[in-house]
């Protein structure tokens, strides 16, 4: 590849708070380089179907505050295929397009890493996901906003707890990754919390709930939906334990992905998208940018997908020194 003079972001898999402050970030800096930047609608199934328009300064405005994605996110089965990778390249090529940004989490550079190795474009991803379980980076896009709209919602539900004597089940997101569990659990004073990376032992949830103040006003459980039994069942569990407890279940389900982000998000999403494109000045491709110990640091792909499935046992052990 020759010199970069045309770049194109996409947003890829589940919005993010933050993207649109990555999307932003992204489209300025290749200006501030003297770039002509792109915008391709609907992640890869834009990409595949030519919805891809040109981005200034202006298009970008106002928007680092808005949750979501501006570019909007979709499924490709289209992209799946070869024929559909083809097309998309065909469609970029017309365009003059010389390299793309993707923000998304593991099936945004899974696609990325095909398309590399296929028709050799080069290609920078962001992480942006709530679930915050990539390799490479100590945070991704949207993970602070998410613990800390269930931490609001968790802190709301508890008022309703201790008003009437109740047993909260909370269940957040996290399908593979426990981290907005265990993390919102420790700043919301559960007093369990519940993730796929560890073996649920209901014989200890049992008897820590049998043990602890029989004053408590209010109990409150956190479940990732990534456990096996999830919310609903974990509820039965313990009204067969405890038939005098009041046990109630709330699902947060997706305003976790909604809301504005956080400072934290959009500082990041802001840095790591001028690194994306500096990356791709550099000569950089199929690496995530992230952020380790405050400094920006280039993953490979194949590195980045792999789900982080080991927990900091000192954050559960916190979890159960607190719940007395």
């Amino acid at each position: 590849m020759g010199e970069i003079k045309n770049i194109a972001v996409l947003t890829s898999g589940g919005d993010a708070p933050g993207m649109n402050a990555g999307i932003r970030a992204v489209v300025r800096a290749g200006i501030y380089h003297g770039l002509n930047m792109y915008g391709v609608k609907r992640g890869y199934d834009g990409l595949v179907k030519g919805e891809i328009i040109p981005m200034d300064a202006k298009s970008v405005a106002n928007i680092i505050q808005r949750g979501g994605t501006i570019l909007k996110t979709a499924r490709s089965d289209e992209f799946r295929t070869y024929e559909g990778r083809k097309q998309a390249y065909e469609n970029i090529k017309k365009l003059g397009i010389d390299a793309l940004v993707a923000i998304g989490g593991d099936g945004t550079f899974t696609g990325a890493s095909k398309f590399i190795e296929e028709f050799d474009i080069p290609i920078i991803g962001m992480p942006g996901t709530i679930d915050n379980d990539l390799a490479g980076t100590d945070f991704t896009i949207g993970y602070d906003t998410a613990i800390n709209t269930v931490v609001d919602a968790v802190d709301k539900i508890r008022d309703t707890a201790e008003s009437h004597d109740r047993l909260f089940v909370i269940e957040v997101m996290g399908r593979d990754s426990g981290l907005i569990a265990l993390r919102s659990g420790i700043s919301t004073g559960a007093e369990a919390v519940l993730i796929p990376e560890l073996e649920v032992d209901y014989n200890a949830i049992m008897k820590r709930l049998d043990s602890t103040r029989k004053n408590k006003s209010s109990r409150i459980i956190i479940v990732a939906e990534g456990d096996e039994e999830g919310g609903l069942v974990v509820a039965d569990r313990i009204k067969e334990n405890f038939p005098n407890y009041d046990v109630r279940v709330s699902i947060l389900g997706h305003i976790q992905r909604g809301g504005k982000p956080s400072c934290m998000d959009r500082v990041l999403a802001s840095r790591l998208g001028v690194a994306a494109v500096e990356g791709l000045i550099a000569g950089r491709r199929g690496e995530m940018a992230g952020l380790i110990c405050g400094e920006v640091s280039f993953t490979p792909f194949s590195k980045a997908i792999k789900h982080i499935d080991k927990i900091n046992t000192n954050l559960t052990r916190i979890v159960e020194i607190l719940s007395l």
